[in-house]
C-alpha cells in the first residue's frame, strides 16, 4: 500500500480555480489541498500548456494529490491560450508566460489557506519555466524542483544542438501546433466556441519563429538561466535521466547554483517514480523532503545530501528499448559534476588518441577523411525518448559502417565513465558548410556496438554560436566538442570506439552539400569516476504515488516505428505513427483522443532531398458536442532556403468551422 493511501489528511479538489491576471485574463487551475483549513499550508505550482483537464491527467493524478495529503496546496495551472484558460499564447517561455507565473505565485501565496511560501515544479516545459521564474526572484518562491529541463535554450534544447538544426524543431513545433489548437472543455466555459475560434485565429506556427533564429542571439538568451545563474535564489533540486535528451542540465546546475542538489537516473523523459528504464525511485518522498525543508522549515537533512547523485549504468548489449538497466548509484561534488572540457580539473581523466583506425593512449595521427551518406544516423533513436516504442539507439554497427571509426584494445579493467567526454580535433573541410557527429560506443566481444553518448557540431559554430563563420575550404581548423554527460561502465575485456560521421539523420537537418572532412589529429578525454566512501550511502525509498487516473478506454494505444527504403528510388524514410488512444474520464466524462503521424525521408546521395511531414488529429467530446482538429506541417530546403507549410482545420460535429494555412521561406544562416 502506498504512502498516499495512509496519508494523514483528507483533501478537496477544485477543477476550475480562477486566477485572474492583471490584464483581466482568467487562468484556470486544478487545485488540490487539505480539507481542513485550520492550518495554513505552502503551495506548489505546476504551470503548463498541456491541458489539465485531459492532457496531463495521468501524471497529475499520481503526483499532486500525494503532496496535498501531506499538507500542501497543489495548483496545476493551464497557461493562457491553452486548455481552459483564456487569452492567447505567443511562444514558449515568453515574457508574458513568465510574468503570468509570477502573478499566479502571488495569488497562491495570498490565499487564506496558504502560509505565504510557494514552490514550483515541473518536467520539461514545467522544468524550464520553474528555472526561468526562479531567475526572476519572486519573494514568495522559496524552492523549485526542475526535471528534464535545460539551462541553455540554444545549445541544449529541441531546436538546435551544437549549432545544428534538430528535426525536433519541426516535430515539436507541429506537436504544439496541434496541442494549442484544441478547444476548452465546454462543461467549464460557456463561451468555449468563441475562445476556441479566437485561439485558432491567433495561434502562431512556432517552427517558423524558431527557425528565424539560427544563431545564439538575444531570443535564445531569454530564458537561458546559464546567462545569470546568480539570479536564482530559490533552492533548486534538479532531476534528469540518461535516457532523456536533457542529460547535461543537472550537472551544470549543481556546479553553478550554490546549494542546489542533483539526481540523474537511467530514465527517459518521465517522472522517476513511474519512469523507465528501472530502477525507479521514491521521487515523491525525495520531493517531499525538499518541500518540507524549504517551504515548512522542517529539518529533513536535505542540505547534507550529496551534491550530485548519479546512476552509473552497467554496459549492456544494444537495444532499442530497455525495461531496466542494472548499475549502481554514485556521488560527486558539485564542482566536479558539470565538467565539460578535457582540461577542467579536478577530475580523473583517461585520454585516447585517434590513430590509424585505432584508439590508443599513445600519441598518434588520424589522417582520415570521412564523407558520410545523408542517411547516416538511422540507429540514433529518438532525440527525446518518452516511452512510446523502440526509441533508444540500437546496434550502432550500421552507422559505424557509414562513419570513420577508431577502436581501442580490450580494456584491462572495468571503466566507469561519469561526466562529459570531450574531443579535440584538427580538421579541414572541402566545403564551407559541414557538420560532424561524434559517437562514443561500447564494442562487445562479438562486435555489437552500444552507443554510450554522443555530440554534434556545426563546424561554422566552431568558434562562436552567436557569430558563426564558414569553414575556410581546405584549411586546418582546431575544434573542440563536449559530448553529452553520461554514467556508464564499460566492462573489462570490452572495447571503446569513437565513430565520426558528417551526417546524422533523422536527428538533425543535413548541410546543403555532402562535405568531406579530413581529420588530421584528434584526442578524446574520457572522465572517470573514482569510487568515494559516500557512494555506498546513496539509497532511495521505493516509488510511491497517489491513486491512478480513472478512465474508460474507448480505443487502445498503438505505436509504430518503421524504417522504409524505396528500392527503386533509394529514398529512406522513418515512419512514426502514434495513436494515443481514446479515453473517457470516469469522473467528469470528457472524452479525448489523438493520433500523431510523422515521416522523415532522405536520399543517401542528396542532402537536399530531406523532407519532414507531420499530421496530428486531436478530438474531444462532451455530450453531443464533438470537436476535432487536423493539423499538418511540412519542411524541406534547397541550398539557400528553408521552406515550411502548415495548416489547421477545426471541425464541430464533423462540420468544418475554421481553417488556416501558413507558408514561409527562411534563409539558411550557416546551416
Amino acid at each position: 500500500m502506498s504512502d498516499a493511501s495512509n496519508a494523514p489528511r483528507d483533501i478537496t479538489e477544485d477543477p476550475d480555480h480562477a486566477i485572474v491576471m492583471s490584464d483581466g485574463t482568467r487562468l484556470s487551475a486544478r487545485l488540490w489541498r487539505p480539507e481542513d483549513d485550520s492550518e495554513q499550508v505552502p503551495a506548489i505550482l505546476e504551470f503548463l500548456p498541456y491541458r489539465k483537464r485531459d492532457g496531463t491527467c495521468a501524471r497529475d493524478a499520481l503526483t499532486h494529490p500525494y503532496f496535498a495529503r501531506h499538507g500542501y496546496a497543489c495548483a496545476r495551472v493551464d497557461m493562457r491560450g491553452n486548455g481552459d484558460s483564456e487569452g492567447i499564447m505567443e511562444d514558449e517561455y515568453s515574457q508574458q508566460e513568465l510574468d503570468d507565473a509570477v502573478e499566479v505565485i502571488r495569488h497562491l501565496a495570498a490565499q487564506p489557506w496558504c502560509n505565504g511560501n510557494v514552490g514550483m515544479m515541473g518536467i520539461s516545459w514545467g522544468g524550464f519555466n520553474s528555472l526561468q521564474v526562479a531567475a526572476m526572484t519572486p519573494p514568495e518562491l522559496k524552492a523549485i524542483i526542475t526535471l528534464c529541463s535545460t539551462v541553455d535554450r540554444f545549445a541544449d534544447d529541441i531546436h538546435y544542438k551544437g549549432g545544428n538544426l534538430l528535426n525536433e524543431n519541426l516535430g515539436w513545433g507541429a506537436t504544439m501546433w496541434s496541442y494549442s489548437s484544441r478547444a476548452p472543455d465546454p462543461a467549464l466555459r460557456e463561451n468555449w466556441r468563441e475562445m476556441w475560434l479566437e485561439r485558432l485565429e491567433a495561434e502562431p506556427f512556432l517552427p517558423s519563429l524558431w527557425l528565424r533564429h539560427q544563431r545564439r542571439d538575444s531570443y535564445w538568451e531569454h530564458g537561458s538561466v546559464c546567462e545569470s545563474y546568480d539570479t536564482i535564489k530559490a533552492k533548486v533540486l534538479a532531476v534528469g535521466g540518461w535516457g532523456d535528451s536533457y542529460k547535461n542540465t543537472v550537472p551544470q546546475i549543481v556546479k553553478n547554483i550554490p546549494g542546489s542538489k542533483g539526481i540523474v537516473g537511467p530514465w527517459v523523459h518521465k517522472y522517476p517514480h513511474f519512469a523507465v528504464p528501472e530502477p525507479r525511485i521514491g521521487f515523491l518522498q525525495e520531493a517531499l523532503r525538499w518541500w518540507d525543508r524549504w517551504l515548512k522549515g522542517i529539518d529533513t537533512g536535505v542540505e547534507d545530501d550529496p551534491d550530485y547523485r548519479a546512476y552509473v549504468m552497467d554496459g549492456v548489449r544494444p537495444a532499442t528499448w530497455y525495461t531496466d538497466r542494472p548499475g549502481r548509484w554514485v556521488t560527486q561534488d558539485g564542482a566536479v559534476a558539470g565538467r565539460e572540457t578535457m582540461h577542467e580539473e579536478p577530475v580523473m581523466n583517461r585520454n585516447f588518441w585517434l590513430g590509424d583506425g585505432v584508439l590508443s593512449t599513445d600519441i598518434d595521427v588520424a589522417d582520415t577523411t570521412v564523407q558520410s551518406p545523408a542517411h547516416t544516423g538511422a540507429d540514433a533513436g529518438e532525440y527525446c525518448a518518452i516511452w512510446l516504442g523502440p526509441e533508444m539507439p540500437g546496434d550502432q554497427r550500421r552507422d559505424d559502417g557509414l562513419s570513420a571509426t577508431w577502436t581501442s584494445s580490450p580494456l584491462d579493467s572495468d571503466m566507469d565513465i561519469l561526466g562529459a567526454p570531450a574531443i579535440e580535433m584538427m580538421l579541414r573541410s572541402d566545403a564551407p558548410q559541414a557538420q560532424i557527429a561524434v559517437r562514443l560506443c561500447h564494442v562487445h566481444p562479438d562486435g555489437a556496438s552500444t552507443r554510450i553518448t554522443y555530440g554534434v557540431l556545426n563546424l561554422s559554430h566552431r568558434d562562436s554560436a552567436s557569430d558563426p563563420s564558414a569553414m575556410p575550404v581546405g584549411e586546418d581548423q582546431f575544434v573542440t566538442l563536449a559530448l553529452d554527460h553520461v554514467g556508464y561502465q564499460v566492462p573489462k575485456g570490452h572495447r571503446l570506439r569513437v565513430s565520426i560521421s558528417t551526417a546524422y539523420w533523422p536527428l538533425m537537418w543535413p548541410t546543403p552539400t555532402a562535405a568531406a572532412v579530413h581529420i588530421h589529429r584528434a584526442q578524446l578525454g574520457v572522465p572517470l569516476h573514482e569510487a568515494r566512501a559516500e557512494d555506498g550511502s546513496v539509497a532511495f525509498p521505493p516509488p510511491a504515488a497517489a491513486e491512478p487516473w480513472e478512465v474508460e478506454e474507448l480505443r487502445p494505444e498503438t505505436h509504430v516505428r518503421r524504417q522504409d527504403t524505396d528500392m527503386v528510388t533509394g529514398t529512406t524514410t522513418l515512419v512514426i505513427e502514434d495513436d494515443f488512444g481514446k479515453w473517457r474520464d470516469s469522473d467528469h466524462g470528457l472524452i479525448n483522443g489523438s493520433v500523431a503521424r510523422e515521416r522523415w525521408s532522405i536520399h543517401p546521395d542528396d542532402p537536399l532531398s530531406a523532407r519532414g511531414t507531420c499530421h496530428w488529429t486531436d478530438e474531444i467530446e462532451r455530450g453531443d458536442i464533438r470537436l476535432r482538429t487536423e493539423t499538418y506541417s511540412e519542411m524541406w530546403s534547397d541550398g539557400t532556403t528553408f521552406y515550411l507549410t502548415a495548416k489547421v482545420e477545426a471541425y464541430e460535429n464533423d462540420t468544418l468551422i475554421f481553417d488556416k494555412s501558413v507558408e514561409d521561406s527562411i534563409a539558411r544562416d550557416h546551416l
